[in-house]
């Protein structure tokens, strides 16, 4: 009957010793991971002015760019005269039009998001909605480029 037991103790003691490797050899794949990624990271004061213009773009979306409107009920509508409509609207509301309408998200995600309740949401997007439209239909005839 000591022979079962010291099997047992046996495969006890190996699978001790395995787990054992296992976990000193993930603590030193995470260790030279760091590392790693410790001598590729550098600071924003490190940045040599060159470098520092490479971390953003200026957005120049709206320079030659008379083909890109659209024309509706015979008005044309610019992407300038777009985000001009945009600016009118209160943060709320325009925070609201650009979850819903251009980063697809539903009236219950955006009211988590906001921490709203969903009737809110669904409000300020109808009443922003008639409030764009109402400026596109003054504006669209008289907006210059």
């Amino acid at each position: 009957m000591i022979e079962p037991d010291r099997t047992e103790w046996q495969v006890r003691c190996a699978f001790n010793a395995f787990c054992k490797r296992v976990l000193k050899n993930e603590v030193i794949n995470i260790f030279n991971e760091r590392q790693q990624r410790h001598a590729k990271e550098m600071t924003f004061s490190d940045l040599t002015p060159q470098e520092e213009n490479q971390l953003y773009t200026l957005d120049q979306q709206y320079e030659g760019e008379e083909g890109q409107s659209v024309q509706v009920v015979g008005k044309k509508i610019t992407p300038k005269l777009l985000a001009e409509a945009l600016r009118t609207l209160p943060i709320e509301k325009c925070k609201t039009v650009l979850l819903y309408y251009f980063f697809d998200k539903s009236d219950v995600e955006i009211a988590e998001l906001l921490e709203i309740p969903r009737s809110t949401v669904q409000y300020r997007r109808t009443s922003s909605f008639k409030r764009l439209k109402r400026f596109l239909e003054e504006h669209a005839d008289d907006w210059d480029d």
